[in-house]
């Protein structure tokens, strides 16, 4: 691995500056374009280490082009003629993928250089990335079958250059949800934390502190996954769900909190630790004022020796305030395929995202 390391959203940047625009302006003057390093990769998120340089990451770039632009292939051959073989003490030379689609770099010393430079439109790649037409109009179905990790993925990264004077333009369209796809996902995360609101101490009660753990595990990463929601960030899989969540401006106050619900021995103990989570997360959703105020303390649950957060109207207000009306319509409360769908693979299949369609229209 490189000793030096430099941040792979930097690396692109910098190799597209200093590599590869001195040869497109040089020899295609005349094509418009635009680079950006969007989509794929922990680098693009800015959570890339001197670990990550191990496979398919390196210096690389997407470049758009104008549609039906006859110099395509010819600007893809000049880049593998002309580009240097190492860029900042990096090959930019990779190998073919693998059966999984990675590429690893491969060292040259001459000839042609097999770059990671991807050459698309804005069109076909939001087309095969997001699985939409960026310059059509979306539906409440197509907002709600996205994998959320990719919509945080196609507004991160940067763009380093619009020739085109449309990337910019389009990222702006999924900068977040809108208002009424977000209260729905809102109100369907608080069925859920709802559903088991009283499981941690009612496991424990019993005995069962394996699933009284588990079940608090549960409710934690539900309250995370809230948290994205009222501070509107899009929350990326699994991997870097926990590093994400830090940076929100809940963080400081809830990660000891949940910490120490993790950590707890007795489901007591749990449960008090979660009485402090759910008091801290009802102040939080008062201060969005999308429904009227909400009790910000626990209570005995229907008399038994378990305290729980009610809030009994709470999910109806919210549901109550939609006026998009193709969201009105939609008759449960599942909320996002983000929701309901815990494998990332699926997540970031287009074939499930168009079948899942059906259950929003």
């Amino acid at each position: 691995m490189n000793q030096d390391f430099i941040p792979g959203l930097k690396l692109s940047e910098l190799f597209y500056t200093e590599a590869a625009k001195p040869i497109l302006e040089s020899l295609f003057p005349h094509v418009p374009h635009s680079a950006a390093l969007l989509g794929w990769g922990s680098e693009v998120l800015g959570y890339d280490d001197a670990q990550s340089s191990d496979h398919h990451w390196g210096p690389r770039f997407l470049l758009f082009l104008p549609p039906e632009n006859e110099d395509t292939n010819a600007i893809g051959e000049a880049l593998r003629n002309n580009l240097p073989h190492r860029f900042r003490g990096y090959a930019t030379n990779f190998g073919k993928p693998d059966e999984v689609g990675v590429r690893l770099p491969q060292a040259t010393e001459s000839g042609p250089v097999n770059h990671m430079i991807s050459i698309e439109t804005i069109e076909t790649f939001f087309g095969w990335y997001l699985g939409c037409n960026p310059y059509q109009t979306l539906t409440a179905a197509d907002w709600l079958t996205f994998s959320e990790h990719k919509l945080l993925a196609v507004t991160s990264g940067k763009v380093f250059h619009d020739g085109l004077g449309e990337l910019e333009e389009v990222r702006r369209k999924f900068h977040y949800y809108p208002r009424d796809i977000w209260l729905y996902q809102l109100a369907a995360q608080w069925i859920k934390i709802f559903e088991d609101r009283e499981f941690v101490s009612r496991c424990g009660h019993v005995g069962d502190e394996l699933g009284s753990r588990i079940i608090a595990a549960h409710q934690v990463k539900r309250l995370m996954r809230l948290c994205f929601l009222m501070e509107r960030q899009y929350a990326p899989y699994t991997k870097w769900f926990g590093t994400a969540f830090s940076k929100l401006a809940c963080a400081p106050e809830l990660a000891p909190i949940f910490r120490d619900v993790l950590l707890s021995e007795a489901w007591t103990e749990r449960e008090g630790h979660l009485s402090q989570a759910f008091r801290v997360i009802a102040r939080m959703h008062n201060e969005l004022r999308v429904t009227r105020p909400i009790p910000e303390d626990v209570s005995p649950y229907f008399g038994r020796p378990y305290m729980v957060f009610e809030a009994p109207h709470l999910a109806k207000d919210i549901i109550d305030s939609f006026t998009d009306e193709e969201v009105k319509a939609i008759k449960h409360g599942l909320g996002s395929v983000n929701q309901f769908v815990e494998s990332t693979d699926q997540l970031s299949s287009k074939e499930l995202s168009e079948m899942l369609k059906g259950l929003y229209t």
